[in-house]
């Protein structure tokens, strides 16, 4: 499996062949070759910052002599017209990374600043905020990271680092206990050491979890917040719990407040905005 290093890079070269193909004719035509440049990245709108260390890399690989000074790190309350770091080099340099520097350092940064503000609303709850897999293909170990920048909590990152039954594996294995047995039979099977969770849809599901055991964590899905109280206190702090569908900024401090260990919520990347910035000659 490859490393997250690994997989940057590949996102960063893949990026670079998308956008440059033969050569940025642009720049090429009008720049001269041996022509230095400074920019700085203008902050536009207020937020947290995320996605300099990945900026770093994205200049570094395209050209090693580029100079970054850093001036606000990730994880920085940065307000508008605040300068986050001054990029210095090859003039040609500054202008064919600037796009792919912005497009992560925006998304990133929009998903660093939608995290904090769920993370915020919690405040006074011991409830976490989850991430999902609801990503951008290729871009997911990137906006996992501005998750946790942001102060929330990656759930799994993949397919391969998590059991978890959703509704379909259930329905598909022929009930709860089915599902639960068959998982343990695999894991153990392969030597496998990795947490269980199971999504039950309504009450009998739970409590033939509850029967059978086995599991780590039961996500509730689409319960109320008066089911979901009733839930944990079933539950009764045998397994962790998580609730998920249709969880709103609005609603997730009810669900918080229902005793829940955990509020996944997929709009953190699936529909998030990027904060505004701008990199500009200085």
């Amino acid at each position: 499996m490859l490393s997250v290093n690994e997989l940057e890079d590949r996102l960063i070269d893949l990026a670079f062949a998308e956008d440059i193909g033969d050569g940025d004719h642009t720049t090429l035509c009008c720049i001269p070759e041996d022509a230095m440049g400074r920019s700085h990245l203008l902050i536009k709108e207020d937020g947290i910052l995320a996605g300099v260390e990945v900026a770093k890399k994205v200049f570094h690989r395209f050209d090693p002599e580029m100079k970054v000074e850093v001036l606000m790190g990730d994880g920085a309350r940065v307000k508008k017209g605040d300068v986050a770091m001054i990029v210095s080099g090859r003039t040609r340099s500054l202008l064919q990374t600037e796009r792919l520097m912005l497009n992560i350092m925006q998304r990133m940064s929009g998903i660093a600043t939608m995290t904090n503000r769920y993370v915020e609303r919690l405040k006074g709850t011991h409830t976490r905020v989850l991430d999902t897999r609801k990503t951008t293909p290729g871009m997911r170990m990137l906006e996992k990271a501005a998750v946790k920048i942001g102060g929330g909590v990656n759930h799994r990152i993949g397919l391969f680092d998590m059991i978890l039954l959703k509704d379909n594996h259930v329905d598909f294995s022929g009930g709860i206990s089915n599902a639960i047995n068959r998982c343990h039979e695999y894991l153990k099977a392969r030597n496998l050491d990795l947490k269980i969770e199971i999504e039950v849809r309504n009450f009998d599901e739970l409590r033939q979890v509850l029967d059978c055991g086995g599991v780590d964590r039961i996500m509730l899905d689409n319960f109320s917040v008066a089911d979901t109280r009733k839930a944990v206190e079933i539950i009764d702090g045998r397994y962790e719990t998580e609730s998920s569908g249709g969880i709103t900024f609005d609603t997730i401090r009810d669900y918080a407040e229902q005793g829940v260990d955990f509020v996944s919520v997929g709009a953190l990347t699936h529909s998030v905005k990027g904060l505004d910035m701008s990199f500009k000659a200085c």
